[in-house]
């Protein structure tokens, strides 16, 4: 079950966030082509924060699941791995918490953009798909961390795993 659900997350989360930031990558190679010769790329800057969006929210997720965030561990060496453990939990359940907080609040974002009919200035995209995205991220994100805090709370994350193997190595 662990590897089908990294397996999805990496197919199509790290999917989308890899070809996002190759669009990413085309816009700016293009923009600075233009800029040379006073031709910058229309509408480059708009398109640089909807792909910037998209790379990281479509990443959160995966991230949340591999245990790839910030970690400070400075007083993992004087702690009991009783008290490690109730504090991933309680990490990933504060983090659960945080990002559904933080998805119900882009989902009204989101609805007020719709209903406004909120675009971008140049290509005039929709707003409001973009928001529902991060919102769905996020979401996303909580789902995992709940998971992860309700049937995972004892052992390492998978960062952790290949980062201690990579030592041995």
């Amino acid at each position: 079950m662990q590897n089908v659900l990294d397996r999805l997350l990496k197919w199509c989360c790290g999917l989308v966030a890899a070809l996002a930031l190759f669009s990413l990558m085309c816009v700016t190679v293009v923009d600075v082509i233009g800029r040379k010769f006073d031709r910058p790329l229309a509408g480059g800057l708009e398109l640089t924060e909807i792909l910037m969006v998209m790379v990281i929210f479509s990443v959160l997720p995966l991230v949340s699941w591999r245990g790839e965030h910030v970690v400070f561990d400075t007083l993992d060496a004087y702690t009991s791995d009783t008290v490690k453990r109730w504090q991933r939990r309680l990490v990933h359940l504060l983090s659960a918490a945080t990002f559904l907080l933080t998805a119900h609040i882009m989902m009204i974002r989101a609805s007020r953009f719709a209903d406004y009919g909120d675009v971008t200035e140049h290509f005039r995209v929709p707003i409001a798909p973009v928001a529902q995205f991060m919102a769905a991220s996020l979401a996303l994100a909580a789902v995992i961390h709940l998971i992860l805090a309700l049937f995972k709370p004892d052992g390492p994350s998978h960062a952790m795993v290949e980062h201690q193997e990579a030592q041995h190595d």
